[in-house]
């Protein structure tokens, strides 16, 4: 990794480009453990277990998930059902982050249009190899595109530092290299602007505060961990400028699925005339939804999640609560279109509703949506 944790990725291939890599995220801030992934047992148990989380990034572990299967069963190369099979289980993983399943799909496809089977592993390692580029290219355009909105927040408070709230982790540790949500922060940050992000902590597994409030720390960009309820606060009082998020699906009509609590924030900031804005890649809309709240899948994770938390000893973690109180562990909600100012996107920013959403990809429009 480099000392910029804007440029840093957490997958990679080793030097001769035959073993998949990652960082396991559940041992950040304190310890870096790295994980070969070996098998499709261990991609699937990657993207499962929270070792890879993050829309863009389970995407492009999903894609070399598809590489791993065929190189470690070079006897069902020319079996088209075999392969099929694989993808499958790897799509299973995890159900509300769509793209998992788009970028399984694309490999998939690459990898069976491919008729010599004996060139079929090197296929699918292209392909994941291009997904993964296009998405720290998505990224790049994120920050580009997004940076105008701070910079015009800082032109009408001179020598103030811009206060953006965010939730969860959308750095550089979800998709791959510079972040959605935070690629127009690192934007702004080496512009010269004087930017100051409150970070959630964002409950059960602390994604903020392990993983933003690290990825900034490491990047020199001034931070602030806060509770996860105290967002509503700190906007009631002027002291926040910004909201940016990332999300995991997005419904072509607008309604956004992200961390458990983005939908309060969301309720905060209009409350408070707060811009509310959502940064993504086209790849995490999902053009054969219109609405989120019924049609998107929302995932309920092991309730020990939220019963322990870990500690910076190793293997170490901490009963929160009576150990005879139940819990219950929604992993995602769903905030409307009507509380989204926006949508920074690759190709710029849009409103959030599906005429915008259709000016900036007209290609992703099926026929059939009207």
């Amino acid at each position: 990794m480099e000392n910029n944790s804007a440029t840093f990725r957490p997958i990679w291939l080793n030097s001769a480009g035959d073993t998949v890599n990652v960082i396991d995220q559940r041992a950040l801030p304190h310890r870096r453990v790295e994980m070969a992934l070996n098998s499709v047992d261990q991609v699937i148990f990657a993207i499962r277990e929270m070792v890879v989380r993050g829309a863009p990034l389970i995407g492009v572990t999903g894609a070399f998930g598809v590489f791993v299967a065929l190189k470690t069963h070079p006897d069902c190369l020319a079996d088209p059902a075999f392969i099929r099979d694989q993808a499958e289980k790897i799509v299973r993983a995890r159900p509300t982050a769509v793209n998992l399943a788009w970028a399984v799909n694309r490999a998939l496809s690459a990898v069976l249009a491919e008729k010599d089977p004996a060139r079929r592993v090197d296929v699918a390692r292209r392909t994941a190899c291009e997904i993964t580029e296009e998405e720290v290219e998505n990224s790049k355009n994120i920050g580009r595109y997004g940076l105008p909105i701070i910079e015009e927040i800082a032109r009408n408070k001179p020598g103030k530092p811009v206060n953006i709230l965010t939730h969860c982790n959308a750095g550089a540790l979800a998709c791959i290299e510079y972040g959605t949500a935070t690629a127009p922060i690192y934007a702004a940050h080496a512009s010269g602007i004087p930017v100051h992000v409150w970070v959630d902590e964002t409950r059960p597994l602390n994604q903020g505060s392990r993983l933003t409030a690290w990825e900034l720390g490491r990047a020199g960009v001034p931070h602030t961990v806060i509770t996860d309820n105290a967002g509503g606060h700190l906007m009631q009082h002027g002291r926040v400028d910004l909201v940016i998020v990332g999300t995991d699906r997005t419904t072509h009509t607008g309604d956004v699925a992200n961390k458990i609590g983005t939908y309060l924030k969301a309720l905060a900031a209009k409350d408070n005339g707060v811009p509310f804005y959502v940064a993504l890649p086209s790849s995490t809309f999902d053009w054969t939804l219109r609405d989120g709240l019924s049609e998107i899948p929302i995932e309920e994770r092991d309730a020990d999640e939220v019963r322990y938390i870990p500690g910076a000893a190793k293997s170490r973690d901490y009963l929160l609560m009576p150990a005879e109180s139940p819990a219950a562990n929604f992993a995602f909600d769903v905030t409307p279109a009507r509380l989204v100012t926006g949508f920074i996107t690759e190709r710029g920013i849009c409103r959030a509703d599906a005429a915008d959403i259709r000016r900036l990809f007209p290609e992703k429009y099926p026929p059939e949506i009207p």
